[in-house]
């Protein structure tokens, strides 16, 4: 979305920012994005970045935002976390933060309207699905967003082109995409996950995985322009 001049940016808080694949996504659609993540982030792309605890900035200052997304640490969730593998982690001391039911409160404390983000089998609401596939990306990378103060049709989700490239059990399998996890095993480079994300700023591997494609954040950000268009009318 361009702005008519003269007119203020709306204001975006990036909770968990890591290096800022979702800020890229909300500015292309005209959005001012602050940022805040627990680690320093010398690679984020928003436009401001504040270092410190997410969870806290939200309760004092996501009032102050028109829109907030967050993206509390995945490594807590999903089924690598569950069952038999719960009690390995705890035998290795993997005690990962669980942050997503007191990040939702203090979601919901701001009354602004928001979009939380997280992977499969995680405790967010499955309000929308989003895959690499719907924009054309060499990754599939599923991610889940519950939506709080505000809504939008499901997009369908497109049929898988083939395989994510990589060893598996001993055998190669060749695909379409990507494996943007991990390394070794035939997994995606940092130029490789760079070109099947759509990210450009940043070279960090690690940062690289963890951050969502900013096509995601576009979509999203251009769905929720289009909900307040409609509740304003």
């Amino acid at each position: 979305m361009t702005q008519p001049t003269g007119l203020r940016r709306p204001r975006l808080l990036d909770a968990f920012c890591c290096i800022g694949g979702a800020a890229r996504g909300y500015q292309q659609a005209g959005f001012h994005v602050t940022g805040i993540d627990l680690r320093p982030m010398p690679d984020y792309c928003g436009d401001v970045f504040i270092q410190g605890d997410a969870v806290e900035y939200i309760r004092a200052h996501g009032a102050e935002y028109d829109f907030i997304h967050a993206s509390p640490p995945c490594q807590g969730e999903g089924a690598p976390t569950k069952g038999s593998n719960a009690a390995r982690n705890a035998l290795l001391g993997r005690d990962h933060p669980r942050l997503i039911a007191p990040t939702r409160t203090a979601l919901d404390g701001t009354g602004r309207p928001y979009v939380m983000e997280n992977v499969a089998g995680s405790e967010v609401r499955k309000d929308l699905r989003l895959c690499g596939e719907q924009f054309g990306l060499a990754v599939l990378m599923h991610r889940y967003f519950e939506l709080g103060g505000w809504s939008t049709p499901r997009p369908a989700h497109p049929a898988h082109r083939g395989r994510v490239r990589g060893w598996r059990h001993g055998a190669y399998y060749d695909g379409p995409y990507i494996a943007a996890y991990g390394k070794g095993g035939g997994k995606g480079s940092v130029q490789e996950i760079q070109q099947a994300k759509g990210i450009d700023w940043s070279a960090d591997h690690f940062n690289l995985r963890e951050a969502l494609p900013p096509a995601y954040t576009r979509w999203i950000a251009d769905a929720f322009l289009a909900s307040m268009t409609e509740v304003a009318a």
